[in-house]
């Protein structure tokens, strides 16, 4: 007999091991494959479930460094050819019986941060902390990606018990929001009735399950990169064209944009690199930046400004631009429906003692994309909260959490699966 609460602590605690930023996560992706064949699924990869016209952020020099270390940790060419260059998986079980499609998604990517080497920080304790210095899974995505695994196996256990479809989605480049949108344009989903997502811990402890997250912001993530002329910051600084100057001036003008009445904005520029020497006029600047807003029409708002800054500077500096679309994520609410299907599934995992209708969520994820799609396909879409205690906030380098959480993330899904599909 499996014992799933058992696989669910192991997968994660490799997976922890061997974290993998955004549209690198090659081996990982191997790893979930492999299980997922061996237990008798279907499993789409490649091309099949990614449109690459709507994949954002994507390194080639990181991908290819990323397939080579997945070879050296014995992940087969053929798998990797398999791979086409992309990241992530669909499982597919059909019982083969009528009934509806049911999707799950779970995301893989690590986020760049070092994990911490405290002696008390139960990763170091056990011997599962991560062996790649300046990444680590400090968002709990080795939890998802453990929950969907130990799912699936489950799902495939009980199959003659069951009806319907199952699409299981293990989504790459969540971190950034440059994962959903590739996976939800290749219409891998568009046959969904019903689309179910979570985040464990952020904002709920150990034993609360918040139904209803509000607040799932939109935003836009953009690269600008401006491009001026060099020259002699002593003898001819006139012959220059300064790229710094202009993404300075464009950074105070971008947190000077006015707010929108309708709701709530967000703007950050979260990196500005430039210039070539102490005694040159700076000839390049790159920046990385979002905005967010409270619903599209905001978003759309401070991305416009952005633009209409970013335009401006670059020609009163006399310099060229380009922007690079590097993520997205858009407004999303849960269907009444499913909100009671959550709610009534929580009243029944033992783990449970604390049933919150909804919270701000406050922040973004790119689950909205594939809810939304589901949603304008004519099926129903929700995400939901698992509590987990944590020992810092998520992306810190303390972070962990309580690994109970798992047991009630993976009791809801089955919940979840019975109230659907029995």
């Amino acid at each position: 007999m499996v014992d799933f609460y058992k696989q669910l602590v192991e997968q994660r605690r490799e997976l922890h091991q061997w974290p993998e930023e955004g549209w690198t996560e090659f081996w990982t992706t191997a790893y979930i494959t492999e299980h997922l064949r061996e237990w008798g699924y279907e499993v789409l990869l490649g091309l099949k479930v990614i449109d690459k016209e709507n994949v954002f952020g994507r390194n080639q020099e990181l991908v290819d460094a990323a397939i080579e270390a997945a070879k050296n940790r014995g992940v087969s060419q053929a798998l990797l050819d398999e791979m086409q260059g992309y990241t992530g998986a669909v499982a597919v079980l059909d019982t083969g019986k009528e009934g509806p499609v049911t999707a799950f998604r779970f995301d893989i990517d690590c986020v760049c941060v070092q994990e911490t080497d405290d002696a008390s920080h139960k990763p170091n304790q056990e011997g599962f902390r991560s062996v790649h210095d300046g990444y680590m899974h400090a968002c709990g995505h080795d939890c998802h990606a453990s929950i969907g695994l130990t799912l699936a196996r489950w799902l495939m256990e009980n199959k003659d018990s069951l009806k319907g479809k199952f699409k299981i989605v293990f989504q790459p480049a969540e971190e950034g929001v440059r994962g959903a949108s590739a996976i939800a344009a290749s219409g891998v989903l568009d046959d969904a009735d019903y689309l179910f997502g979570s985040h464990i811990s952020f904002m709920a402890d150990t034993g609360e399950v918040v139904v209803a997250p509000y607040g799932l912001l939109c935003t836009t993530k953009y690269d600008v990169t401006f491009r001026g002329a060099p020259a002699h910051a002593g003898k001819e600084p006139n012959a220059g064209r300064n790229a710094l100057a202009a993404a300075c001036n464009a950074v105070v003008q971008m947190m000077g944009i006015a707010r929108h009445g309708g709701g709530m904005t967000r703007i950050n520029v979260g990196t500005l690199r430039a210039g070539e020497g102490r005694n040159v006029i700076p000839c390049t600047a790159h920046m990385a930046l979002e905005v967010r807003g409270e619903t599209s029409e905001i978003n759309d708002y401070m991305a416009q400004q952005v633009k209409n800054i970013i335009e401006g500077i670059a020609k009163s500096f006399g310099v060229t631009y380009e922007i690079s679309t590097m993520g997205a994520a858009v407004d999303f609410l849960n269907d009444a429906e499913l909100n009671d299907i959550i709610s009534d599934v929580a009243k029944t995992v033992p783990t449970v003692n604390k049933i919150v209708a909804d919270g701000n969520f406050g922040g973004s994820e790119d689950y909205s994309i594939m809810g939304r799609r589901v949603q304008t396909h004519g099926g129903k879409a929700a995400f939901f909260i698992c509590g987990a205690d944590r020992t810092a906030g998520h992306h810190q380098g303390k972070f962990d959490i309580d690994e109970t959480g798992l047991t009630t993330a993976f009791d809801m899904y089955k919940g979840i699966v019975e109230k659907t599909n029995k």
